[in-house]
């Protein structure tokens, strides 16, 4: 984390390049979508983190929303019920896992017990070590599956989001978003950049590496992050299923 800039917008040679590549990378973004549905054999999940206003609803908003909703499903983990505390950490998130063909966002995520729970030390020590291993054959467990993983973070300054948290005051249409308890969570910053930096080294893994994407810059986020979709759904390359059909009979059928 200390050795990404969030003012800095790596790859983007041309800020008149955005607008014109985020409509292809949505175009890209469907096709590949579609196929991977009509495929139904594997399976996408997309996981958000950030600290609060870093842009997760917005990356959501923007980049996924040109997606067919049929085939994506999104979940926003809060605080664990009473019922999910009685299970394990990962019990929520198994339940929210995409099926075959498709494309499953965790806004926040398993994560959020080695961040948050660490942060505020919510759980002992050693509990949080030992969540690093079993995130990570959690993971590989879901690759093995059929499942790609691609985990972002999505990074802003302290100074970026004490301006957003304003704008938020300032826009009587957003008091919806703002908790004082936003204010509360800045004076640990540093104790979560540092809680990030120990989860993105220890659970980067060849399997389900971690993407920082500097998010300063809303509008290089939203090009960054469809860019890196569509790349990894190139990669993927789902086909579409040729089932023998008889077209002579079925095109009679149709036309009787």
């Amino acid at each position: 984390m200390a050795d990404v800039d969030a003012d800095s917008t790596p790859g983007l040679k041309s800020r008149k390049r955005i607008s014109r590549d985020l409509k292809k990378h949505r175009a890209r973004l469907l096709n590949l979508q579609e196929r991977l549905f009509a495929e139904h054999k594997r399976s996408l999940l997309i996981v958000l983190q950030g600290m609060d206003t870093s842009g997760k609803d917005g990356t959501i908003g923007h980049v996924i929303s040109g997606m067919n909703p049929e085939g994506v499903d999104i979940t926003s983990f809060k605080q664990p019920t009473p019922e999910e505390r009685r299970h394990g950490f990962l019990w929520r998130i198994r339940k929210s896992l995409p099926d075959d063909g498709q494309v499953a966002i965790f806004n926040r995520s398993h994560y959020e017990d080695v961040l948050i729970a660490r942060v505020h030390a919510l759980v002992k020590p050693p509990i949080i070590e030992r969540r690093y291993g079993v995130i990570n054959r959690f993971e590989r467990e879901l690759v093995r599956s059929g499942t790609k993983i691609v985990k972002i973070c999505l990074l802003i300054s302290y100074d970026e989001q004490r301006r957003r948290l304003l704008e938020r005051l300032a826009d009587p249409d957003k008091h919806w978003k703002f908790k004082e308890t936003d204010i509360d969570e800045r004076a640990f910053w540093d104790d979560y950049m540092s809680a990030y930096s120990i989860a993105i080294s220890r659970c980067s893994t060849p399997w389900a590496p971690w993407y920082v994407v500097p998010a300063n810059d809303k509008d290089y986020r939203n090009w960054a992050i469809s860019g890196l979709l569509a790349e990894v759904m190139d990669e993927m390359n789902p086909q579409y299923p040729h089932p023998k059909l008889d077209i002579p009979r079925l095109v009679k059928r149709l036309k009787a």
